[in-house]
């Protein structure tokens, strides 16, 4: 049975993590090598956590899929990380970077857990910086900011358009010294493919080689899930084509709770699909909302090329419905705008799916160059990828999958209901309620993996005698077992259509039944459809190759597997929360202007799922949230 026990300070908020971190028992210097501790995953958060924990003195082995940690999709954030530094003096402070990122997501998130990470902010950017990333700098040296979408302040930090990559460099340098002086062992080209649960307690993982095809088995004294999101279930998605569920869905396979697994965030600002032989769709960085305007033209008949559109003709919709934060509402709010105008005939492209982003009036104001020196990076991408130059032609934009705010349930330690499991980063769903802030993933990711999983992790490991399981134990040759037999399942199958075609299809379903919006009959629809088509994945894939050697098509078979089941949790999430809130909107629950309307009697809680079983529904089970610092309000970007 599944127990949910938060760990919530009690208290002031303000004084709620010194408080808890000073209550925290520890384990001495003297002892910290005797404990070996795996982390899965070598991002910003993985990586982090990894050089941070090392640098501690313990033991530490660290395992991605990737040929380096300087691979992971972290590299691929863009516009900013968030921090209350108040450099502008324009009214930012803790507190408010506190209610911005609460209110951003729909009030469906700890408290304690919102205000630590506005606490930490100024500390990581302290951070970075004494590591030398090269975040941008006025004229006078002090570093710059701008603004993101659902904010009335400019605390962004940024470094161009590659921010992801300068913060994934510092990260990388951090973990690399501690390779160096082996205290981290990097295992490179490994994906997790199970984990090993003894007595309620997470006691190592199950691991396939990814260029030899070799299984092995390491044991340790705490796992560490550090994997990302699972925004690929769509199939098109921004993420990395890699990015996928199966270490986080192993987890809950094996007792591990999902918390709010339909909470996807759509973002505003992707380059439009463009033909069904696509993979991926690839962001602009939600920055270039800071001086490009949004609209379509007012007449669904217009045939003149956008520079040849007057003014009077263009409809600029999220200036003329969100007068006091304009193009830079939250990124679901935006999703939906675009969306809503695209379905009443406005919207503009080739498939009539796509707004313009333009920069005309930036350019008109500031200049070209210092409009280029903004997003020159960001701008190069753009005309590489659809050749159009967008200083002179507005960029074309449609919403896609993004980011994932769902993910396996941890307490205020960041420990799953799993004893010595812990989830950080993206794959946790601890800080961001139903929607997340833009330039905030890159600040959840630090604070987990520098700041608060080396110091709590102490805490569970103190109160166990190191080594005392090792890969002899019956429970890892069990699990190993079952892996085996899982691959050699997806081997022996002898079917006729592709893992790719399978996981097309799914996103297909994914996207139309559990997309921007959702309503109860699309939603059962799905749960017919995804189980019918995972049936005959199993019985009709066709997969080549042999366990024992590179084979990249048994990885993706494996991670679509996952997929197939895990599409169906989401949607099955998204039928029981009958509200509105965030991302996730009901069409059965708007206001009169088309808003997310939410039901707080009902649904002010986390909706936390325990795995069954194979053909077996999952049990929910609920954590009731307080909203004590900062009182439930309706959120209103408009006035």
């Amino acid at each position: 049975m599944l127990k949910l026990d938060s760990k919530i300070p009690s208290g002031p908020i303000e004084d709620a993590w010194t408080n808890h971190k000073n209550g925290l028992r520890l384990v001495g210097p003297n002892n910290r090598p005797k404990y070996k501790i795996i982390v899965i995953g070598s991002g910003l958060a993985g990586a982090a956590a990894a050089a941070s924990m090392g640098a501690m003195g313990y033991r530490v082995e660290c395992f991605c899929f990737q040929d380096s940690p300087r691979r992971a999709h972290s590299i691929a954030a863009q516009g900013g990380i968030n921090a209350s530094k108040n450099y502008r003096n324009d009214g930012d402070s803790t507190w408010r970077l506190f209610y911005d990122t609460q209110k951003g997501g729909d009030y469906r998130a700890r408290e304690q857990n919102v205000y630590r990470l506005a606490e930490l902010s100024t500390a990581i950017i302290d951070q970075a910086v004494a590591q030398g990333v090269p975040f941008a700098r006025e004229y006078g040296g002090k570093l710059a900011n701008r603004s993101f979408g659902g904010v009335l302040v400019e605390r962004t930090f940024y470094c161009r358009g590659e921010t992801g990559q300068q913060l994934l460099l510092g990260a990388y340098s951090a973990l690399e010294e501690q390779v160096g002086k082996k205290r981290v062992k990097m295992h490179t080209r490994a994906e997790m493919l199970d984990l090993v649960v003894v007595d309620g307690r997470a006691r190592g993982i199950v691991v396939r080689d990814l260029e030899k095809g070799e299984i092995t088995l390491h044991a340790a004294d705490a796992v560490v899930l550090a994997t990302g999101g699972y925004g690929n279930v769509f199939y098109l998605s921004t993420n990395a084509k890699g990015c996928n569920v199966t270490a986080n869905f192993r987890a809950y396979r094996r007792g591990a709770g999902f918390a709010n697994p339909c909470f996807t965030q759509i973002h505003p600002t992707s380059i439009p699909a463009s033909g069904d032989y696509q993979s991926k769709l690839t962001l602009m960085s939600e920055s270039l909302r800071n001086d490009g305007r949004i609209w379509v033209p007012r007449d669904p008949n217009e045939k003149r090329a956008p520079k040849d559109i007057p003014e009077a003709d263009r409809y600029y919709y999220l200036e003329e419905r969100y007068p006091r934060f304009g193009n830079l509402v939250p990124r679901d709010v935006a999703a939906r705008a675009a969306k809503d105008v695209c379905d009443k005939g406005l919207g503009i492209g080739p498939t009539g799916y796509g707004v313009y982003l333009d920069f005309g009036s930036a350019i008109k104001q500031q200049g070209s160059d210092a409009v280029i020196a903004k997003y020159d990076n960001l701008f190069e991408m753009y005309e590489r990828i659809t050749d159009d130059d967008p200083t002179k032609t507005p960029m074309r934009i449609y919403p896609a999958v993004h980011y994932t705010m769902g993910g396996l349930w941890v307490d205020y330690n960041l420990m799953t209901n799993l004893e010595g499991l812990y989830a950080i980063g993206e794959c946790n769903f601890a800080d961001h309620g139903a929607n997340r802030l833009g330039a905030s993933s890159l600040m959840q990711c630090l604070a987990d993996g520098y700041f608060i999983l080396p110091v709590t992790i102490g805490d569970y490991l103190s109160r166990h005698e190191p080594g005392e399981i090792q890969i002899d134990h019956p429970a890892f040759a069990e699990v190993e077992s079952e892996v085996n037999a899982r691959i050699d399942r997806l081997l022996s199958i002898g079917g006729k259509r592709s893992t790719q075609s399978f996981h097309r299809e799914l996103g297909k379903i994914m996207w139309e039944n559990c997309g921007i919006s959702r309503n109860k009959q699309l939603l059962e629809e799905g749960l017919r459809l995804i189980p019918a088509l995972r049936e005959e994945f199993w019985n009709d894939l066709k997969l080549p190759g042999k366990i024992n050697e590179l084979n990249q098509s048994l990885e993706h078979a494996g991670r679509v597997a996952d997929f197939l089941e895990f599409g169906e949790l989401m949607c099955r999430d998204a039928l029981l929360r009958d509200e509105s809130c965030g991302c996730h909107l009901r069409e059965e629950h708007q206001t009169e202007e088309g808003e997310a309307k939410r039901n707080d009697e009902l649904f002010a809680h986390v909706a936390v799922f325990e795995s069954k079983g194979d053909g077996v529904e999952p049990e929910l089970h609920q954590e009731p949230l307080a909203f004590r610092a900062l009182p439930l309000a309706t959120r209103n970007y408009k006035t």
